[in-house]
């Protein structure tokens, strides 16, 4: 009995040892800050911060791989705590709201199948992508909400998944787990910069907006007399409502499914009701501002692109200052339109408005006499871009003479100098992009005044050129060299000079980017192009700058180049082309100066994309489009400056917002439908 006690004991002190010396042996440290971080993180494990758990971040934060804020599921008490450990200031972090993109259930939505499988959506949509015939339309069986760490997803009434807004952590676990990516993370931010894409419902008059308007939401705000927020979802995208309620050319009506019905519904109307309910309640409304970024951006020209853009700019973080060449901003909006169409009052409100919200102006400040675009860069800005290019801003050059721009001059004025009698080579090395007959032209007068070398750059093939093959031989016998198939995607220069450019071809033997040495570009169009200027990032150039392509949005023709057709749009366009081109060049600066992908999603929808839809709807109660109440004939012809039309009472804006049928991408209210049926089978019963 005692030996076997002994014996035992002895074991036991063997194998303490043997575990004392293997924990010496096999020790492992742990940095107490990892320890205190781990503690300090929530510990749910979601996978927001994009690491596999909660110890995986409070490594990485401690290594200084990760920020103190980069726990979405913490919030910003948690945020601090871990800062205070770390012993480093916190950086401010804009929220992620988690965003369902469906509208219509299962049961209101058509159907392929009756589903009576495992009640998992991703199972579900392994059976020919789910039961719905919407390719991408949610199949209500709860996957995200029982994956939600936070209980923040629930499904209702209509099997659609809710959003609590307050429990949300925009960690991304529902996004991750959607098999059809109808439920995404949102915010501010990414609503500013959003582009329609082919993975989204959307309707008909969204795809059609040029300033990208969320429009089915804000008539459903204007229909529950949500007004203020019907206000703030169009200045997402759109900062002058009250402008484009009046005067834009309105294209989403067109392409209204109500169309197919009776009339299109009011949008445009529906548009003003709510900006004229803001003015007339003198309280602005604005999008809320995203984290400081400590960036500085001038915006040349104060028209619609530009102040649209200095807007969103300032709404993304960064302090934008608009310069504008004239006493006064607005552009061809003060110059070009009768007070009785868009009256003075309107138009200041919003462009105060702009204002309001931060950004800075310089009045009488012009291009390449009181500043220049390095002064700008000198000054400490981050980029410089250049919305001047409207016939306004040509009007107001009293000298005529096109060179605002380092080395960048007009093909028209070139032509009309000379045909005055100037023989100045415009530059030692030129190159002109488009022009027709007149570039050739523009090419033989250079070389015959003394530039070396001239590039004729064309984004159509040689056989839809428009030049004869004699009239090319005879040009490239004088020394042009024709780059066909080809877009400028970079200038490059040093001061006021422009030194060098880039060129990219889509023709098999001429594929890449091609660097020439030029001092001198021509534009073919009649007016400036818009262009974004940054610093130039070597090391050996602190004084150089150079041109970002702008992020390509869904109306440009071709997807390379400074210079893509079909988009650039400044006031002598439609105003609502302006907004849009504004709006996307303040994306294109925010996303350089965030070191973000310039390239639009592969999915974006452009104006060839093909769209599931309809050309047919069943049968639905036709509603009489409102009408816009107008001053009187005899009104007008006592005071001709007053505004023709009056805008919609509110009880006509809700009635009006009632017409929707809240499309989807092939959805739409059955509301209409279902009363129209109820009344057919009262009739056959009768």
């Amino acid at each position: 009995m005692i030996s076997g006690l002994l014996i035992m004991g002895g074991l036991g002190i063997l194998c303490g040892a043997g575990l004392a010396l293997a924990s010496k042996i096999f020790y492992v440290y742990v940095d107490p800050k990892v320890e205190a971080v781990t503690g300090a993180l929530p510990g749910a494990n979601c996978g927001g911060c994009g690491k596999p758990g909660c110890g995986a971040n409070a490594e990485a934060i401690v290594k200084g791989k990760a920020s103190p804020s980069s726990c979405v599921a913490g919030g910003p008490d948690i945020a601090a705590e871990i800062a205070a450990i770390m012993g480093v200031k916190l950086e401010a972090r804009e929220p992620d709201i988690a965003r369902p993109g469906c509208t219509y259930g299962t049961q209101d939505a058509d159907l392929k199948y009756i589903y009576d499988g495992v009640m998992d959506c991703r199972a579900a949509a392994l059976l020919g992508g789910g039961s719905k015939v919407c390719p991408i339309g949610c199949l209500g069986l709860g996957t995200c909400v029982r994956a939600c760490p936070f209980n923040a997803l629930s499904m209702g009434p209509d099997h659609l998944p809710v959003v609590n807004v307050e429990r949300c952590t925009g960690c991304g676990t529902c996004e991750r787990v959607c098999p059809k990516g109808i439920i995404t993370l949102t915010s501010n931010t990414r609503r500013i910069q959003a582009e329609y894409t082919t993975d989204e419902c959307t309707a008909p008059c969204q795809r059609a907006c040029p300033a990208g308007i969320d429009i089915p939401a804000y008539i459903l705000a204007i229909r529950e007399k949500k007004f203020g927020e019907a206000v703030r979802i169009i200045k997402e995208t759109n900062p002058f409502p009250l402008v484009c309620g009046r005067i834009c050319v309105h294209p989403c009506e067109f392409d209204c499914r109500r169309n197919l019905v009776d009339n299109a519904v009011a949008i445009n109307p529906l548009k003003r009701f709510v900006a004229d309910y803001e003015m007339n309640s003198g309280q602005r409304i604005h999008v809320p501002r995203g984290p400081e970024t400590g960036k500085r951006v001038a915006v040349i020209g104060g028209g619609a692109e530009g102040l649209t853009a200095a807007y969103y700019l300032n709404r993304l973080g960064h302090e934008s200052t608009v310069y504008e060449g004239t006493e006064r901003l607005g552009g061809l909006l003060h110059t070009g339109l009768p007070e009785n169409r868009l009256p003075r009052k309107a138009l200041e409100w919003e462009i105060n408005g702009i204002l309001d919200a931060g950004v800075k102006a310089n009045l009488n400040q012009k291009l390449g006499k009181d500043f220049t675009i390095e002064s700008l860069l000198k000054e400490g800005n981050s980029a410089v871009f250049v919305a001047t290019g409207g016939w306004d801003t040509r009007m107001s050059e009293k000298d005529g003479d096109s060179k605002i721009l380092p080395g960048v001059q007009l093909l028209v004025d070139f032509l009309l100098k000379h045909r005055e009698g100037a023989k100045q080579a415009p530059g030692k090395n030129v190159m002109i992009l488009g022009g027709g007959k007149a570039a050739l032209d523009a090419a033989g007068l250079s070389l015959q005044t003394g530039s070396q070398k001239v590039y004729l750059v064309l984004r159509k093939s040689k056989e839809r050129s428009g030049y004869s093959d004699e009239e090319i031989m005879s040009a490239e016998k004088e020394g042009v060299v024709f780059f066909f198939e080809s877009a400028l995607t970079k200038m490059l220069g040093r001061g006021g000079d422009l030194t060098q450019v880039s060129i990219r071809s889509s023709r098999a033997d001429r594929q890449g980017e091609e660097i020439l040495d030029v001092d001198t570009l021509m534009i073919g169009a009649g007016r400036f192009p818009e262009l974004i200027y940054v610093p130039r990032m070597e090391e050996q150039e602190k004084e150089g700058w150079e041109t970002v392509a702008p992020y390509p949005g869904p109306f440009a023709m071709e997807d390379i180049g400074i210079f893509r057709p079909g988009e650039a749009g400044s006031d002598y366009k439609a105003v609502v082309e302006a907004i849009g081109a504004g709006r996307r060049a303040a994306n294109s600066v925010h996303r350089f100066l965030t070191g973000r992908d310039m390239n639009a999603p592969s999915t974006m929808i452009r104006r060839a994309t093909r769209v599931l839809t309809l050309d047919k709807l069943e049968p639905v109660s036709t509603v009489p489009r409102q009408e816009m109440p107008e001053l009187s004939p005899e009104d007008r012809i006592g005071d001709p400056s007053a505004e023709i039309a009056l805008g919609f009472s509110e009880e006509q804006a809700v009635k009006e917002a009632g017409r929707c049928l809240q499309c989807g991408l092939i959805c739409y209210s059955r509301l209409q439908r279902i009363e129209h049926s109820a009344q057919k089978r009262i009739a056959h019963s009768a």
